[in-house]
This record gives C-alpha cells, structure tokens and sequence, in this order.
C-alpha cells in the first residue's frame, strides 16, 4: 500500500506561491501611499491602518484559521475532499502555527511603518496621485488583509508538507461540520485537482540466498575418477 504524503496534495503547493507575491504586495501598498502627503499624526495613522488590516484579521483567524483548501477567491468543496484532505485538516490545530500567524501581524506594522515612511520616493509612480489619505491607507489595510491571509497560508502549507506519513496516517478525519466551524473557507467551490503523483525511491532488493546444487551419484563419480587422472598424470 502507498505511503499517505501531503506532498501529493497540490494545493498545498500552489499556497506556497505567496512568498514570491508578498514584495510585489509590498511595492502596491508603497505605490498607494505615494501619492498623498500623511497627515499631522502619520502614526497614528499607520497604527489605526495596520489595526484594521492586520490586527482585526488575525484575531478573527486566531478563532478560526484559514482552510489550508482555500486560494481566498476559490475553494475546494466540502463534499468533494478526500480523507487525506480531511486527515491535514486535523493536523492545523498546532500552537505554533498560532505563535506563526501572531508573529506575522507583528511584523506588519514595522513593515507598514517604513513603507510609509519610504513612499515620498516613489511619488512619481503613485497610483492614486492626489487622492485624500483616508482612501490610501484603507486600500493599504486591504492589502495587508490579503497578505497576513497569505502569511498563514504559507506557514501551514509548510508545516503539512513536513509531516511524515506516520502522522498523517494516525490523524483522525476531520468531520465537514467541524471543518465548516472551525475552519474560515472562502471562495468559490470550484477547485477539484486531483492529487499528483509523488514518486516514491525503491527499496534495494535483498540477494536472494544461493542454494546448494545437488550432485548426482553418477556425477560425483565421474568427477572423482577425473581427479584421479589428475594425480597421475601429475605424478
């Protein structure tokens, strides 16, 4: 029987694309930021914006994280995951995923803070030139919305690839009704791939042990009369 292996789920791969998203997402909140001058309390500003784009979100996924399942527009379907699926779903309840996400928000708002800071430089690319600064900073909070997503996503993925399939195996199904309160799934159901298939390295074959051939009465007699010969002839 094959091995279970979150490796062959690819939708934990595809969460993994996030990483290489997460400085373009950076460049946009510059880019949005750049075009209006911060007011006479920039950080408070900066505060009240990473307060409603990273710190609301991560309480709300503190209580019910992100579906591993779910790319945010598209979903896979409740009725349509296979046990493996619901077995990796189980294993999200870990401390350290939570400690991950909380670390995350954390390093949101130094983040946002030099951004800010940084924008004046890139002026003559903003996106929105001369736009009021309440329209920036919350257009900046939405996209920091999607990026501490994003940031649990990834941690998640990372830690189901790393699971051994002892693991796996001895994880308990979790239930579609758990996983609809538990779990925080968005988008639309539309996402049914099917599972790759992980090569797996072939185990060396064992030499098989030589038997004895057996000799024949017949065989052994004609042998010794040869050696025989052999003496005589040497002699």
């Amino acid at each position: 029987m094959a091995a279970v292996t979150a490796r062959s789920e690819p939708l934990l791969w595809l969460q993994l694309l996030a990483l290489g998203a997460f400085p373009l997402e950076a460049l946009l909140i510059l880019l949005l930021l750049a075009g209006n001058d911060p007011g006479p309390w920039p950080g408070l500003e900066r505060v009240l914006c990473w307060a409603i784009g990273v710190l609301a979100p991560t309480l709300l996924l503190w209580q019910r994280p992100a579906d591993v399942w779910s790319l945010l527009l598209v979903q896979t379907p409740l009725r349509a995951r296979r046990d493996l699926q619901q077995r990796l779903s189980r294993l999200q309840e870990q401390r350290g995923l939570k400690l991950g996400l909380l670390t995350g928000a954390l390093l949101g708002l130094p983040l946002l803070w030099w951004l800010d800071r940084s924008a004046a430089i890139a002026s003559p690319f903003a996106l929105l030139q001369n736009s009021p600064r309440l329209v920036a900073l919350l257009l900046a909070a939405a996209v920091l919305t999607v990026m501490i997503w994003q940031w649990q996503q990834v941690l998640q993925a990372l830690w189901l690839l790393c699971q051994r399939a002892e693991t796996i195996a001895a994880a308990e199904p979790l239930p579609k009704t758990s996983l609809e309160q538990q779990r925080l799934s968005l988008g639309l159901p539309l996402l049914l791939p099917g599972p790759l298939q992980v090569a797996e390295k072939p185990e060396p074959a064992s030499p098989e042990p030589s038997l004895p051939v057996a000799i024949e009465p017949e065989q052994a007699s004609e042998q010794r009369e040869g050696d025989d010969l052999d003496e005589q002839i040497g002699g």
